[in-house]
C-alpha cells in the first residue's frame, strides 16, 4: 500500500539537543505529515489506522512522523518514508484467529463415551450432555 507523493507533507525544523555534553548542538529533523483521510488510502486502511493506538496520529486524522537520527536532510526523508511505510504493512497485516481452546461438545461426548468406570462417569456429570 502506496501513498502518492502529492499527499506527503515535508517540513524541515531545527532541534534542540535534550543537553549533556553537546547542550548547544542542533540539528535538522524532517517532519512528515499525511492527511489519513484524503490520501488515497482505502477507507478500510484508514479505519485500521485510526483504530490503532499511535500517539503519532491526532484525532484529526494527521499522521506526523519525525526523523532526526542523521545529520543530513535526505536522509531523514528517507528515514521518515520508511517509518510511514512500516506504518501501512503493520497496519495492513491481519492476524490470524486463534484456534479455541476447549474441546468441542462433540469431542467431550466421544471422550465420555469410552469411559468405564462409574466413578469418573460421576465426575463429567453435568459437564457434558450425555443425550
Amino acid at each position: 500500500m502506496e501513498i502518492d507523493e502529492k499527499y506527503l507533507h515535508f517540513k524541515a525544523v531545527r532541534s534542540q539537543g535534550a543537553g549533556g555534553q553537546h547542550v548547544n548542538k542542533t540539528s535538522t529533523a524532517m517532519v512528515l505529515s499525511v492527511d489519513l483521510h484524503h490520501c488515497g488510502l482505502s477507507p478500510e486502511m484508514v479505519e485500521r489506522l485510526l483504530a490503532r493506538r499511535d500517539r503519532r496520529i491526532d484525532q484529526d486524522g494527521v499522521l506526523t512522523i519525525k526523523a532526526q537520527n542523521s545529520r543530513s536532510q535526505e536522509r531523514n526523508r528517507q528515514e521518515a518514508l520508511q517509518r510511514l511505510e512500516e506504518l501501512l504493512e503493520e497496519a495492513g497485516r491481519t492476524v490470524k484467529k486463534r484456534r479455541p481452546t476447549k474441546p468441542s461438545t462433540a469431542a467431550r461426548r466421544k471422550r465420555v463415551e469410552g469411559k468405564k468406570h462409574r466413578s469418573s462417569i460421576k465426575q463429567l456429570r453435568g459437564k457434558v450432555d450425555l443425550s
